[in-house]
């Protein structure tokens, strides 16, 4: 059966774009949200009436709600949510400054959870759907410089897997996708973003991360068409995966990084299981 998309983030060259295009390619129909809906005006007349572009700030609780009415009424109904709006902050622990860190968690956790209850409703009605949520290798694995992003990614790592389990019943599947540095604009930001640390004592170390994706900006190995394609492959799998990284070197930092967390857990198992009433 055809499926209707709802994609937000949508960006020319970024991942909506890219999800979009391997869904109309399978013959879907997509609702791609963005808050310069101007942008997609041409890419959008290839498609016809197979897409709908609509404007949306995910941070926006009313816009949300009208977004999701508006694709419910077009096409009939919500099929496949893909929460991809999202964007990186850097700063270190001690020293980003409060409102970063805040608007950080509205738009990378907050509004995923507002934009998944608004679409929920629909899919239990149904007894079907689909929720892709984008989350990052930084969701499974922190990185100096990131924290915080890693901490809104690891939150929605958090609710997947939870949202997982509550909605299987009802005929919904979840899934988390872990990008590495794929080939998109979001690095473009970093090379105009001077270091705001105040700090002195981390801003050497976080102007070593800014010069890095600098560096890799335009030469980033993901490629976004075939990520996506990745995650309607892994769809299709039966049983679906729980979660799907993206790209070399996010599959080896993550497996490497678990690896060593279980060995660090395993070290101590005896002082781990010292910690219970004597049986």
């Amino acid at each position: 059966m055809t499926r209707r998309w709802f994609i937000t983030g949508g960006t020319p060259g970024g991942f909506g774009t890219a999800f979009a295009e391997a869904a109309l390619g399978a013959g879907d129909r997509v609702v791609l949200t963005s808050r310069r809906p101007n942008e997609l005006a041409t890419w959008a007349e290839k498609y016809g009436d197979r897409v709908l572009v609509v404007p949306l700030d995910v941070t926006d609780a009313a816009q949300v709600l009208e977004a999701v009415r508006t694709a419910e009424e077009h096409f009939g109904g919500i099929d496949v949510l893909v929460n991809n709006a999202g964007r990186g902050w850097y700063g270190s622990i001690e020293g980003m400054d409060e409102s970063s860190l805040r608007a950080m968690f509205e738009l990378n956790f907050f509004a995923v959870l507002s934009v998944t209850r608004a679409v929920l409703p629909g899919m239990r009605a149904r007894g079907s759907g689909w929720i892709v949520n984008v989350s990052s290798v930084a969701g499974l694995v922190s990185a100096v410089g990131f924290g915080y992003y890693s901490a809104t990614k690891f939150a929605i790592e958090a609710v997947t897997d939870a949202l997982r389990d509550e909605v299987a019943g009802q005929g919904i599947s979840v899934l988390a996708v872990e990008p590495g540095a794929f080939r998109t604009n979001a690095y473009a930001g970093f090379a105009n973003e001077a270091v705001g640390e105040p700090i002195p004592e981390y801003r050497e170390m976080l102007e070593q991360v800014r010069a890095t994706f600098v560096e890799m900006d335009g030469a980033q190995p993901g490629d976004p068409h075939r990520g996506a394609r990745a995650v309607l492959e892994a769809m299709a799998q039966e049983p679906p995966p729980h979660r799907l990284v993206l790209g070399n070197g996010g599959y080896d930092a993550v497996v490497d990084a678990l690896e060593h967390t279980l060995a660090d857990i395993r070290k101590n198992e005896k002082l781990s299981r010292s910690a219970d009433f004597p049986r």
